[in-house]
């Protein structure tokens, strides 16, 4: 044998909510556009990116903790967009 396994390996992320690791495929990947946290559906907006899961929950303790600012390392960010699309992935 070679030691190989069937399943493969998946990239885990930590969602800066509720500090849970979670698959990537799982998550919402958040980047700071400008002043504003801005949701990347696809994975391909350039800058520093921060993982979220697509709940409120995990979004308001991100919030409460300022988690949101301190992964992205931009100070003072604007969350009404993101928190449309959570609301909105979160309602199906």
């Amino acid at each position: 044998m070679s030691g190989r396994t069937r399943a493969r390996a998946r990239p885990e992320r930590t969602c800066v909510g509720c500090r849970e690791r979670a698959a990537k495929v799982e998550l919402l990947r958040i980047v700071a556009v400008e002043d504003a946290c801005v949701p990347d559906l696809r994975g391909t907006l350039p800058g520093r990116g921060a993982y979220i899961h697509p709940a409120m929950g995990c979004l308001d303790l991100a919030v409460r903790r300022r988690a949101l600012p301190r992964a992205l390392r931009v100070p003072g960010l604007d969350v009404k967009a993101l928190r449309r699309c959570v609301e909105q992935t979160e309602g199906c």
